[in-house]
């Protein structure tokens, strides 16, 4: 199989509907490509599914922020009530539990909320202020209005530039570009 060229990213197609995208994703899936995208104007949920897209690690996050908050809270505030600042009030003891249930929750909420925004952030590569596929022209002038496309890229193990190309035709999309970086 021969290398791709240097500087190559991938190849493009141009699709007219969403469902020639998924229709032509689905394919190539089932063929065998594991390094591609679909971009779309809007959210096309059928698309991820048709390119193998199942993980999703932002609830997973958010989970372990939610932790981290609730462990931080009630460990800082059992610390400072039975360690740091221990205080007799009318002969309550020092240590009272039920006491520190608002705190604790709301700093569960919190780490849990700022977990799952700059996990998510982070996780989305983000910020990107440059991608290879703004090279492509088809891409800059359609991409955010009303068109969608199919991105094979070169780091697949399947990847041979005239063979990609051929493939991506097979199912007449608009046009096929090549992607430099």
């Amino acid at each position: 199989m021969p290398e791709p060229r240097e500087g190559l990213y991938g190849v493009i197609a141009e699709f007219e509907t969403p469902g020639e995208l998924v229709r032509a994703a689905k394919a190539a899936h089932d063929a065998g490509w594991r390094r591609m995208d679909c971009y779309t104007p809007y959210p096309v949920e059928e698309a991820a599914e048709a390119i193998g897209f199942h993980t999703n690690k932002v609830p997973l996050l958010t989970l372990v922020g939610g932790i981290m908050g609730l462990v931080a809270m009630f460990s800082l505030e059992t610390w400072v009530s039975t360690l740091a600042y221990p205080l007799n009030i009318g002969g309550r003891p020092t240590y009272s539990w039920p006491a520190f249930i608002i705190p604790t929750y709301e700093w569960t909420i919190l780490f849990a909320g700022l977990s799952a925004a700059f996990g998510m952030i982070a996780l989305n590569g983000l910020p990107s202020l440059y991608h290879p596929l703004f090279n492509a022209p088809n891409f800059r002038s359609g991409a955010l209005d009303d068109k969608f496309f199919l991105c094979l890229e070169a780091l697949d193990p399947k990847f041979d530039v005239a063979e990609t190309k051929a493939y991506l035709e097979s199912f007449k999309p608009n046009s096929v570009v090549e992607v430099e970086y």
